[in-house]
């Protein structure tokens, strides 16, 4: 850690408050994102392949703009990189409102996609000053902290749209008001953030220069650094096993308890509670009892094991191990961002980008799930066996994360 983040680290905990609302916000958006999503692909009476491109145009702003806001934090900030992202995310809201007077699908695509090159930028810029800002031993802990503030406020989205909407007859012309309050909380957020008392941070090594940084100095580009780019594979592989069990659950509950009067939607709880009980067990053991990386080891092995009682358990019990699943995932982001931008110096912002294109692993291994699925079933009807044949791509990936925790993130020539 350099002389700037040495000078704060007794203070750190005010900036740290104010930068727990930003992923509070980035939580936010998914949330509603994730409610009107489905909605409006009925509005606009979408084929399946026009659906994908719904999760293109969020996805795809990860990947190209992830460079281009590594470029812009270099030259800016971490501080006014957030300031930046809080006006486009609120450009993207905006869009909403016209693309639902006009009933214009490409100009929701066109929303979805600014939306998405804000929260790449935010991204970019808040998760490697959560590492920074602290004692990177804790980076983890602080890490956890900020996901419970990022889940939490998934749940409080519907919460807010329901002040304003119907949510089980949504009609198009009930979002704009809504999407009008989002719009002036961002615009508000973004100039709240001008005068917000956050300490402009440097990671270990970036201003350093000199026999003790010869290797570093040395260093002509971020691709020099395996770890780095083992590091984001790594968080390519878990946003995808993440964000796989939330897009899953309904559909397996609905094959397992077919033909059933059980309540399907509840059983979209279990991983946000896994995950949220998995973010407190950080905040209470990381560091005093366990180091980050034992953490990332011990959860990489308990998302092996609880895939293969999903897999071999009989599926009105497996269904359940979805919460051990989330559980599991909990603190791979936590504990991977951190060990993955370590020691990279004047390549830290840049790091940081590469890291935020991993993100799209959360549109690509949900795909590959699905085509899995596709290939093995026989009838029209989804059936137990079919999704249990497709969990199993959860095994190579936990055996990959383990891999990055034993020694991967070592690997640094």
């Amino acid at each position: 850690m350099s002389e700037s983040v040495k000078s704060n680290r007794g203070s750190y905990i005010l900036p740290l408050a104010i930068v727990s609302i930003l992923f509070f916000v980035i939580g936010f958006g998914i949330g509603i994102s994730g409610f009107l999503t489905p909605f409006l692909q009925d509005a606009f009476k979408l084929s399946t392949s026009q659906s994908y491109l719904v999760t293109a145009a969020i996805f795809s702003a990860f990947v190209i703009f992830g460079a281009p806001a590594g470029v812009i934090i270099k030259k800016v900030g971490y501080k006014k990189g957030m300031v930046l992202a809080f006006f486009v995310m609120a450009l993207g809201m905006v869009l909403f409102i016209p693309s639902s007077n006009q009933l214009s699908f490409p100009l929701f695509l066109l929303a979805l996609f600014v939306g998405g090159i804000g929260n790449t930028l935010l991204q970019a810029s808040v998760n490697p000053y959560v590492t920074i800002i602290g004692p990177k031993e804790s980076a983890a802990m602080r890490m956890s902290l900020m996901g419970i503030m990022n889940k939490s406020a998934w749940w409080l989205s519907s919460l807010f749209l329901g002040l304003f909407m119907d949510l089980k007859n949504v009609k198009l012309d009930d979002i704009i008001f809504p999407f009008y309050i989002v719009t002036a909380i961002l615009v508000g957020l973004g100039i709240f953030m001008i005068f917000a008392p956050l300490p402009e941070v440097k990671a270990e090594g970036e201003e350093e220069s000199g026999e003790e940084n010869a290797e570093l100095t040395a260093k002509t580009s971020v691709f020099q650094f395996p770890h780095l780019l083992l590091g984001v594979l790594a968080l390519f592989i878990y946003v995808g096993v993440e964000t796989l069990p939330m897009v899953s659950v309904i559909g397996y509950a609905k094959a397992v308890f077919v033909d059933s009067s059980v309540n399907f939607d509840s059983f979209s709880i279990y991983v946000p509670l896994g995950l949220i009980a998995g973010y407190l067990f950080g905040v209470i053991m990381i560091p005093k009892y366990l180091s980050q990386t034992t953490a990332l080891k011990i959860f990489s092995w308990i998302g092996v094991f609880s895939a293969l009682l999903l897999i071999f358990l009989p599926g009105e019990f497996g269904i359940y191990t979805m919460a051990l699943i989330g559980f599991a995932n909990s603190l791979m982001w936590p504990a991977i961002w951190p060990l993955a931008i370590a020691d990279l110096g004047k390549f830290t912002k840049t790091g940081a980008s590469l890291l935020v294109m991993g993100i799209v692993g959360g549109a690509v291994i949900p795909l590959v799930f699905g085509f899995i699925i596709d290939l093995v079933k026989s009838t029209e009807v989804i059936t137990v066996a079919n999704y249990k044949s497709a969990f199993w791509v959860y095994i190579p990936c936990y055996f990959y994360i383990l891999f990055f925790a034993v020694k991967g993130y070592k690997i640094r020539k």
